[in-house]
């Protein structure tokens, strides 16, 4: 098991974070939490690079909708960025590959 890293850095379309480790059902509040407190601005994109993501459970796919509401609440984007093949594989197979934009790098 993984711990999990969430980092933090601003950008001028709007802020990245960076998500390492195992995103299970003990780490993804943790995620929730952090996205939940960003004052996002409408036309923003809250980038969500998954580039360190070992493992995510249905947890972590629960907290990538949670991100995505606070992002259309506030007028905001969001993109998945650097998406493991594992974890592209199971959002394709539930359909969210259509719901959220995912981009191949961060």
């Amino acid at each position: 098991m993984n711990p999990l890293n969430i980092t933090e850095r601003a950008t001028a379309t709007g802020p990245v974070i960076a998500v390492a480790g195992d995103l299970d059902h003990t780490h993804a509040v943790a995620l929730r939490q952090r996205v939940a407190s960003l004052a996002l601005q409408p036309g923003q994109r809250l980038v969500i690079d998954l580039a360190g993501l070992t493992f995510c459970d249905s947890s972590g796919i629960t907290a990538f909708l949670a991100a995505r509401q606070h992002a259309v609440a506030a007028g905001a984007d969001i993109v998945l960025a650097a998406v493991p093949a594992n974890t592209l594989r199971v959002l394709t197979i539930v359909g969210l590959d259509q719901v959220f934009t995912i981009h191949p790098d961060g």
